[in-house]
């Protein structure tokens, strides 16, 4: 199989709600508004919110969403009215995760990878620079 794009479709009970707080609350890039939904750019891959969901979030599906500065986001995030779920914490793999959720309850993970863990080695070769 040949992969040319992806993207994680998403269908919220409120399209309306979901969509504000995916461009407003959370800051996400509109990469396309179509006609039944709008999807955002999503770090490397994208997120479409489209239709209209029918059972709600499972606790078994979650975003992992990369941030520059956790604390910062966290703040941002705050005086948006979000609340964490859980509270940011140094996790046993060595990265600093808090969690919040969408309107519908979808679990998003924030994680800031730290200074010195082994995904900030460059695994680049340069020995021909």
């Amino acid at each position: 199989m040949e992969v040319l794009s992806s993207r994680v479709l998403l269908m919220p009970k409120d399209l309306e709600v979901s969509t504000a707080f995916y461009r407003d609350t959370l800051g996400l890039a509109i990469y396309r508004e179509i006609p039944v939904g709008t999807i955002f750019f999503l770090g490397g891959g994208f997120l479409e919110l489209v239709g209209r969901g029918e059972t709600g979030p499972t606790p078994d599906i979650a975003f992992w969403l990369q941030v520059r500065d956790l604390p910062a986001t966290l703040a941002e995030l705050a005086a948006k009215g979000v609340e964490p779920v859980r509270e940011a914490k140094r996790e046993p793999w060595g990265l600093d995760e808090a969690w919040i959720a969408d309107p519908d309850g979808t679990r998003i993970v924030l994680v800031e990878v730290p200074a010195g863990h082994p995904l900030r080695t460059d695994v680049r070769d340069h020995s021909k620079d």
